[in-house]
């Protein structure tokens, strides 16, 4: 067993650090109060190449493995989980267009989004459909060479800022078999009949723009289809042992940007004329915040590199990893904030915006309640 990275991916963690130091985390408050998209740090980033990176070269990516986008991911979530969503999500959707898509879809979208000129999101819960992606009720029917789109989508990452969305729709409703009858379509942010509110007054993640997309006869063409029709289900669930590998990583940057602050904030604050870090229970916390964090990340690596090699575990490995990171990310978080006591409560210092950025984790790409599911459903070998 090789726990080493490679001198690459060691670069690529020390480049994206120093990218999040010098761009991200000096802005990162004023972002998050003013619930503002980080255009201008979008664009540097995007020079940087770090806009879809797992896009292959020919479409203006870097092919980055699970693994090194774990690196960029925890990195990027170190420095601020807000602008570090809007970084990692301006390719949501480009999995499908990737595998499924056609050559012209391909070549149209994916160059404009590792170009920083476009981003995309991926179109998936509605206000009745969270966990259950089989209940998703957004129609499209066919009329002539069209598809007709009718329906909302709500908690929609880069949904006011986006240029072109993958949408889940149920193309074909008389399929009695639950999983089949869905289809994943591509559509322009700026077809007519398209409406998209931004949701504001969230917990956490305040700088990533978050939408309810409204569908009302919406008109693509028919050649947006993604894949085959009726199998968008089928394609959807084969990208989540990936995006839950990398809300894993999220999970265990926010940890160790908690840790870290905490460490250093415990070695500057004194009471009773000693720094704070002399005291036992302080070491205590200190050190199982950071233990937990390097059990997370390894865990995360381990999903990673499943995904890399399409390991038969992967499936339970994934929901293992996203489970427990972000259990470890809101745990640390927490910690971070009582290891500051009342500095801890405000925005002055950034524990504050961390501890509330946590929660997401355990929410979006399957609730930690279905990740245990999953887990026990693979050890079980019960099937879907």
């Amino acid at each position: 067993m090789d726990f080493q990275l490679t001198d690459e991916q060691k670069q690529l963690r020390e480049e994206v650090r120093k990218f999040a130091d010098e761009e991200i985390r000096p802005v990162a408050t004023e972002y998050d109060v003013d619930e503002a998209y980080p255009h201008e740090v979008m664009e540097k980033a995007a020079e940087m190449g770090l806009l879809a990176p797992h896009v292959p070269v020919e479409y203006g990516g870097v092919g980055y493995s699970s693994l090194e986008n774990a690196i960029l991911t925890e990195e990027l979530f170190a420095a601020d989980p807000g602008i570090g969503l809007c970084v990692s999500s301006a390719g949501f959707g480009a999995e499908a267009l990737m595998e499924f898509g056609t050559d012209e879809q391909k070549e149209r979208v994916l160059p404009e989004v590792t170009a920083g000129d476009a981003v995309m999101g991926s179109a998936i819960s509605e206000p009745q459909a969270g966990s259950d992606v089989t209940s998703v009720a957004t129609s499209a029917e066919k009329d002539g060479d069209e598809w007709v789109i009718n329906g909302s989508k709500m908690w929609i990452t880069n949904g006011t800022v986006a240029d072109y969305f993958v949408v889940v729709c149920e193309t074909d409703p008389e399929i009695d078999d639950r999983y089949s009858g869905y289809s994943q379509i591509l559509v322009e942010g700026d077809r007519d009949g398209l409406t998209r509110d931004k949701i504001t007054g969230k917990l956490g993640i305040r700088a990533s723009d978050t939408a309810e997309l409204r569908f009302d006869d919406v008109r693509v063409p028919e050649e947006n289809l993604i894949g085959q029709r009726g199998m968008g289900f089928l394609q959807l669930m084969q990208f989540f042992d990936e995006t839950r590998t990398a809300v894993a990583a999220q999970g265990v940057g926010i940890a160790r940007g908690a840790a870290e602050r905490a460490l250093e904030y415990a070695q500057e604050r004194e009471q009773f004329d000693r720094p704070i870090s002399d005291f036992q229970a302080i070491k205590h916390k200190l050190a199982e915040m950071h233990t937990n964090t390097e059990a997370a990340r390894w865990l995360t690596y381990r999903s990673a590199w499943a995904v890399d090699n399409e390991a038969g575990d992967l499936t339970a490995l994934a929901s293992m990893a996203k489970e427990f990171a972000s259990r470890v990310a809101v745990d640390v978080a927490d910690e971070a904030v009582q290891v500051h006591g009342g500095a801890g409560f405000v925005n002055d210092h950034d524990v504050e915006r961390l501890y509330r950025d946590a929660k997401i984790t355990q929410i979006y790409e399957g609730t930690t309640e279905i990740q245990k599911n999953i887990v026990a459903r693979e050890l079980l070998d019960e099937g879907f």
